[in-house]
């Protein structure tokens, strides 16, 4: 099986800045299926529509748009693509060291450099933060560069200060482990996402990463915090999330195209996985597919 490692993304700053920002308008940011890395940290702002997050070993859906902040050389896909439906998308870079190797350690960004810290595992916000911060990012457009940085690092001052937000990895997922580590993983996400609708081995997927099956599991909680079934069936669970808010079919048809081969296995689990059923998961999505 041949396997592709992430792809190191080089950015450069925008024009009479010290980071980048730029504003996607709907269809233009077509990146959902490449998976790459940057040493700048990422905060996206996705106004609308729904998709998929892949961000290091985690893998959610989203609706109503997203607000995600991702640390240096964390792999992740684009957020977008023909389907999602969004609006726009602006996408901010921000190199660790971008206002000199000492600023955050100012006692005046002691919040930010705690939320910039905490990014190395990926943060997705909801709620309040990510409709008024969503519109703070926007703005950022029309700003001149210096009034432009001022309100970015106001949006970082308060995106520490919220309590609506979900960190999506374990501790210490990014390239900073090991190379090795970060082809490991891909080697398991690609396959698992062109498996996920199949019956897995654990002994095939050892094999591919030239491991005996106990340290295969091993390694893999340690990495993700995931034992193999959660981690494959947090795939199936997420896509079958897609399935209820986008397709008109079953719940009966939503369980088996998404892997699973009980549909009682299948609604507990998602129940366990959401907070909800689902049928009520359909009900509070039915927008999308109305």
């Amino acid at each position: 099986m041949k396997t592709i490692a992430p792809a190191l993304e080089v950015i450069s700053n925008s024009y009479g800045s010290s980071f980048t920002y730029i504003k996607h308008a709907e269809k233009t940011n077509i990146k959902s299926h490449v998976w790459h890395y940057h040493p700048e940290i990422e905060l996206v702002y996705i106004n609308g529509g729904a998709g998929k997050r892949q961000i290091g070993s985690h893998v959610s859906y989203y609706t109503n748009g997203s607000l995600i902040l991702i640390g240096s050389n964390l792999p992740h896909c684009g957020f977008t693509n023909e389907q999602t439906g969004n609006t726009t998308e602006t996408v901010i870079h921000i190199k660790p060291e971008f206002l000199g190797n000492d600023f955050f350690s100012a006692p005046e960004m002691k919040k930010v450099q705690n939320i910039l810290s905490q990014a190395k595992g990926g943060i997705a916000f909801g709620g309040e933060t990510k409709k008024k911060l969503g519109k703070k990012i926007e703005m950022m457009e029309d700003q001149l560069p210096f009034e432009r940085l001022m309100t970015l690092l106001s949006i970082l001052n308060e995106l520490d200060a919220s309590e609506d937000y979900t960190v999506l990895n374990a501790d210490g997922f990014s390239l900073e482990l090991q190379t090795q580590d970060n082809d490991r993983i891909n080697v398991i996400f690609n396959y698992v996402k062109d498996h996920f609708q199949e019956s897995i081995a654990i002994d095939e997927v050892s094999s591919l990463v030239s491991m005996t099956t106990p340290s295969f599991c091993r390694y893999l909680k340690k990495i993700s915090n995931k034992t193999f079934t959660e981690f494959v069936n947090e795939y199936r669970l997420v896509h079958a999330s897609k399935l209820l808010a986008e397709k008109r079919i079953s719940i009966n048809e939503v369980c088996y195209e998404s892997g699973f081969n009980n549909f009682s296995h299948f609604s507990k689990s998602f129940k366990q996985y959401t907070g909800k059923s689902a049928s009520q998961y359909r009900h509070e999505h039915k927008i999308i597919i109305s």
